[in-house]
């Protein structure tokens, strides 16, 4: 048999206590909102729009203004919900007299928010009735139950963030984490959640790193990708440096993965703040599978700080820029343009960018073709005593690399701190209970101060140390790997091997040409 459905028409005006018929209509509005998108959440907000168009339009003493909607939006503030803006605009316009939404916290969770809004609204005659609660805005009693209700609702957001950051931190104490893939080169979402390498993707992020190694600036390769019309990780055309940048020192790339970078500071604002120590952070070594290998991004690291030091800045033009070194002042080589008005005989050269300052170096220019040659004929020196080189490093790695007893020593002091900051506690708790001579404890709480800035200062200066040996005993491995898989004479240019196993050249005065490999091998 099928469904009868007969309308029973309201016989009490649930809204105000105005009659049925009044005189002067009511220009009335409604808004809804929901703040996630999931389809729980959408059934609702369908319903609530549904809902109040169908009401307000049967009402005879009421003008239909419309529905306004702010679909998957929080309601902690007002800043971002662009119905909700868009609505306020138009009653203070005069546009609207009564606005009607289902409860006060689907209208703001934010009690400062909801009021002031709440208040404006009445200055301009503008009504607001809040279902759920029964409140009129109109009525002597519903600023104060709208006070009661918006800090009910503030709580329980406040209580709602709490439990979801509560969740995301476990997630990462855990080793679990989300990644925002549409903006993220060289993975995608594999089957169990865990990051699988894009290839075609991946490709732009070898290459990334491999012109970076090579002396490439992040400007520069961010040029050549975006003339190479390959597509930034958002999408878009154009390629930015600071993408570059970022790419460059994702640890991701290397496989690990670095957890709550960042952090959102209270849950009013959704202001996102980096995490520079006010929350802990989750390291993941072996997350997932490399795109670069371990050693190699060590190594752009390295060259990054390198970049950073010198005489005059870097410059990253050419993959030979800032890989040349004036003996004389130290300074880098940069490229230079002879007859570059007239292309027949125009040429590139090389030569220190203080020959003609204030230093004036005496140091000789040399060409790229140059270069090359120095490059390989040294590369081939290295290659006759290869064993011997091998070796050398093996031992380098296995003996001056090995970081135990600096570990030891690390603990020790990272115990220590432990001890002091334990000890600090018990006094401030006793001194609480307790009256203590204050001068007494002030005393013994600066000497405990002091303590621990010691303490502090000997476990950084271990943690540096122990750092710098891991990634130089990275640099060594990587080094001996690409020495162990040459094989024969070396007759053409490799630029990947440039920029893995040169250092830098030293150019003196005479023209004498050091090439420095990056084991410490100098020919």
């Amino acid at each position: 048999m099928a469904k009868v459905i007969t309308k029973i028409p309201a016989t009490i005006n649930r809204y105000n206590s105005s009659p049925i018929n009044a005189p002067v209509k009511r220009k009335v509005a409604a808004y809804a909102r929901v703040s996630t998108d999931n389809e729980e959440q959408l059934t609702s907000y369908a319903a609530q729009i549904s809902y109040y168009t169908e009401y307000i339009k049967s009402r005879e003493d009421w003008d239909f203004v419309g529905v306004y909607t702010d679909e998957g939006i929080t309601g902690t503030n007002t800043k971002k919900r662009d119905g909700f803006n868009q609505m306020i605009e138009d009653a203070l316009a005069g546009k609207i007299t009564l606005i009607i939404t289902k409860s006060v916290s689907r209208f703001a969770r934010n009690t400062v928010d909801s009021l002031s809004t709440i208040r404006k609204l009445k200055e301009h005659n503008v009504e607001c009735f809040f279902e759920k609660e029964n409140i009129w805005t109109f009525d002597g009693k519903g600023e104060l139950l709208i006070t009661i209700m918006s800090s009910i609702s503030q709580e329980e957001s406040r209580s709602i963030s709490e439990n979801v950051t509560w969740g995301h931190r476990k997630r990462m104490a855990d080793g679990k984490h989300s990644l925002a893939y549409s903006h993220f080169l060289g993975y995608d979402k594999g089957p169990d959640g865990k990051l699988v390498i894009n290839p075609e993707q991946a490709e732009t992020v070898r290459l990334i790193f491999r012109l970076f190694l090579e002396g490439m600036a992040p400007h520069s390769i961010a040029v050549h990708l975006t003339k190479k019309g390959i597509k930034t990780p958002a999408g878009k055309d154009t390629w930015s440096q600071s993408t570059v940048r970022r790419m460059l020192s994702n640890e991701k790339y290397k496989g690990d993965a670095l957890l709550q970078k960042a952090y959102t500071v209270d849950f009013l604002s959704k202001k996102v703040k980096k995490n520079e120590g006010e929350v802990p952070m989750y390291y993941i070594e072996g997350d997932h599978e490399p795109i670069i290998e371990p050693a190699v991004f060590e190594m752009v690291q390295q060259e990054f700080e390198r970049r950073k030091g010198g005489v005059s800045r870097y410059s990253g033009v050419s993959m030979f820029s800032s890989k040349i070194k004036c003996a004389q002042c130290g300074s880098w080589y940069g490229a230079k343009v002879w007859h570059s008005t007239e292309e027949k005989y125009k040429k590139v050269i090389f030569r220190c960018n203080h020959k003609y300052k204030n230093i004036k170096c005496t140091t000789p220019h040399i060409m790229e073709d140059e270069i090359k040659g120095v490059f390989l004929n040294a590369l081939n020196k290295l290659l006759k005593n290869k064993e011997e080189i091998v070796s050398n490093v093996k031992m380098i790695c296995d003996v001056l690399c090995d970081t135990t007893e600096l570990e030891s020593e690390k603990q020790h002091y990272s115990d220590e701190m432990t001890e002091i900051a334990e000890a600090v506690e018990k006094a401030m708790i006793e001194n609480s209970r307790i009256a203590l001579d204050q001068e007494e404890y002030r005393r013994k709480n600066d000497e405990l101060a002091a303590k621990f800035d010691n303490a502090r200062l000997k476990y950084d200066e271990l943690e540096s140390r122990i750092s710098d040996i891991n990634n130089r005993s990275t640099n060594l491995r990587h080094f001996q790997e690409t020495v162990e898989s040459l094989k024969g004479q070396i007759t053409e240019f490799d630029s990947v091997l440039w920029g893995s196993l040169v250092d830098y050249i030293v150019i003196n005065e005479e023209g004498r040409k050091i090439v420095v490999f990056r084991d410490g091998t100098q020919i």
